[in-house]
């Protein structure tokens, strides 16, 4: 902290003293961090493997069948009762023929240590040994309730929904980050041109705006999904391209106020540049407003991305979407599991974020105080 300045320093005690907000701080930040090693949670492949004395890590790299002492050049299927057999045994061939019995006469200490080519080898496996999109091997049909094997239970096509919603968390936040952003720093730029400089220019930026504003913006979205298909990336920049304006009217009014405020015009006497005096000096103080609307641009990106996916208009079907879980749950109200999962992950997230960005907005309020 001594390395920040004494106006940062201040704002980060500020914001400490908002209990509240401090505590959602952590509890986001390791919730948050945790999703982002979210293949080593939960992965259908093991975290790493010793085979006869040399070590594997499935997670990261492709091995196929034959480099466990397998028949087939393709990707090795870890959960296979064979495969897990030929690891454990050091690639005994009985393995193809009764893997379940080799497997359990090897944890049971029963199998004989003598026998030719026999290496005992082992496999880590994650906490959750199924991925977003790993159908689980369960009797009945989907979906199924929780159990000890799936926490959560399972959704309509037998995957575990403890591991979506870990996918899903991180896909959304990391979403939500790149969007607000890009959409914020357009929309400060244009509001801070419009108000700083006014006139004409401010003219022609409301007119554009009203009439970017009227857009049919789900049209478009499906439109481009059509000619150009569903994915990530076109998401995220048709997202932004309709968001930008969401703090262009309280920047611009801001910069309204404050261009004929005596700092500004005492830098301008002073020979200082435009664009120092509009960054440097005005935005600051505009911070205040601008962090306000910022929860409601957060919290309206998670519903917007959900919402897509809940209507069929989101990201691609295979992706690990909370918007599409939501949907699993309206279809399938046999399975109350769905439903108090989408909720309560939402819930939580959002919270969160909102206490977050209130300690934010007070601490950058210089007429506000903590005790």
């Amino acid at each position: 902290m001594s390395r920040l300045s004494p106006l940062n320093q201040r704002r980060w005690r500020n914001f400490k003293s908002n209990r509240r907000a401090y505590w959602s701080l952590w509890t986001f930040s390791v919730i948050f961090g945790l999703s982002l090693f979210a293949e080593v949670i939960a992965n259908d492949k093991p975290i790493l493997v010793q085979y006869r004395g040399e070590y594997f890590t499935p997670i990261t790299n492709f091995y196929p069948e034959t480099a466990f002492g397998g028949d087939f050049k393709t990707e090795a299927v870890y959960s296979d009762p064979v495969v897990q057999c030929l690891i454990r045994s050091g690639g005994l061939e009985i393995c193809f023929d009764t893997p379940e019995r080799v497997i359990a006469q090897i944890a049971s200490g029963a199998f004989d240590p003598e026998t030719p080519g026999f290496e005992k080898g082992w496999a880590l496996w994650p906490l959750i040994p199924y991925s977003y999109d790993t159908s689980v091997e369960r009797p009945g049909a989907a979906p199924l309730p929780p159990n000890a094997q799936n926490w959560l239970g399972t959704d309509d096509t037998k995957r575990d929904v403890l591991a979506r919603v870990i996918y899903g968390f991180r896909l959304s936040i990391v979403f939500t980050i790149i969007v607000t952003t890009l959409s914020s720093l357009l929309g400060i730029l244009a509001g801070a041109v419009q108000g700083f400089f006014g006139g004409l220019t401010d003219l022609l930026f409301q007119r554009f705006i009203e009439i970017w504003s009227g857009v049919p913006s789900l049209f478009i979205i499906i439109i481009m999904f059509a000619i150009l298909g569903r994915s990530f990336t076109l998401l995220v920049v048709l997202t932004v391209l309709f968001g930008w304006m969401g703090l262009v009217g309280v920047v611009r009014a801001e910069f309204l106020r404050a261009r004929n405020l005596e700092y500004v015009r005492a830098a301008r006497a002073l020979g200082v540049s435009n664009w120092t005096i509009m960054f440097r000096h005005m935005l600051p103080n505009a911070m205040v407003a601008t962090l306000t609307l910022l929860p409601f641009i957060v919290t309206g990106t998670i519903g917007a991305l959900a919402s897509l996916d809940f209507l069929g208009f989101g990201l691609p079907s295979s992706s690990p979407s909370l918007g599409e879980l939501t949907l699993q749950a309206k279809q399938n109200l046999q399975a109350p599991w769905l439903g108090f999962t989408a909720f309560f992950t939402f819930a939580i997230m959002l919270a969160l974020l909102v206490f977050i960005f209130e300690g934010v907005r007070d601490a950058f309020d210089p007429r506000k105080t903590f005790q």
